[in-house]
C-alpha cells in the first residue's frame, strides 16, 4: 500500500479488506497524515462550493457533503474494527504470553497495544495470581491510566467551537466546522444540546 493516493474508493476498500480479513491488515504508515490531507482538500473544496451562488453549485455542496458524511463513518467502522483486533490479540497475548506480530499496527496502535497488554497483566498478577496463593487481590493503578478514558461519542462540528476545559479536567479545541472529534460522552452530549456539533 506504500504510496496509495487516498480517495473515497480506496478508503472503502481499505474497510472491506479490514472487515473481511481475521488478521489485522497492513495500513501504511503515513496512513493518519493522508486521511488529514484528503479530509482537508474536501472541505477546502466544500468550501470553494458554498461561495458559488447558482442550482449546479447546491447540487454539488450536498454531494460533497454527503460524501464528507460517508468518510467519517467508513473511518468509524475502520477504526472500530482495528480497535477490537487490536484489544483481542492483546487479551491472547497477557493470557498465553504469545508474541504478538504487530508489524501491521501504525505507530499509535502499537502503543494502544502496549496500554492494554500492560494493564491486563497488571490484574491479572494482582488478582489471579495473588487469589491462586492464598492472598486477597492487590495492586497499585497504573500511572498511565488517566480519567478521560471513558464513555466516547464521534461527533462532526456544526459550528466554531474555541479552545475549552470539559468537566474531566482536559482541554478540547479549538474546532472548525465539520471537524470531527471523539469526545467523552457529557462533553460530546452538551455540545450537542447547544446545537454546536452532531453525533456522527
Amino acid at each position: 500500500m506504500a504510496d496509495m493516493i487516498i480517495t473515497y474508493e480506496t478508503l472503502y476498500e481499505i474497510l472491506m479488506r479490514e472487515k473481511s480479513g481475521q488478521e489485522i491488515q497492513k495500513i501504511d504508515k503515513d496512513f493518519f497524515n493522508d486521511i488529514i490531507k484528503y479530509i482537508k482538500d474536501k472541505k477546502e473544496i466544500l468550501e470553494s462550493q458554498k461561495s458559488k451562488d447558482n442550482t449546479f453549485a447546491l447540487k454539488e455542496i450536498e454531494r460533497t457533503t454527503k460524501q464528507l458524511e460517508s468518510i467519517y463513518k467508513i473511518l468509524k467502522e475502520l477504526y472500530e474494527k482495528r480497535e477490537s483486533k487490536i484489544i483481542n490479540l492483546a487479551l491472547l497475548d497477557s493470557r498465553s504470553k504469545t508474541n504478538i506480530d504487530h508489524s501491521y499496527f501504525l505507530p499509535e496502535e502499537s502503543k494502544f497495544y502496549e496500554s492494554i497488554k500492560n494493564n491486563l497483566n497488571l490484574y491479572r498478577e494482582g488478582i489471579l495470581s495473588n487469589i491462586i496463593q492464598g492472598r486477597l487481590p492487590t495492586f497499585e493503578e497504573p500511572k498511565t491510566i488517566k480519567r478521560d478514558f471513558q464513555d466516547k461519542i464521534l461527533v462532526r462540528f456544526i459550528n466554531q467551537v474555541p479552545k475549552f476545559v470539559g468537566s474531566n479536567g482536559f482541554a478540547y479545541g479549538p474546532f472548525e466546522e465539520e471537524d470531527i472529534a471523539n469526545l467523552p460522552s457529557d462533553v460530546a452530549k452538551l455540545l450537542i444540546e447547544k446545537g454546536r456539533a452532531e453525533e456522527i
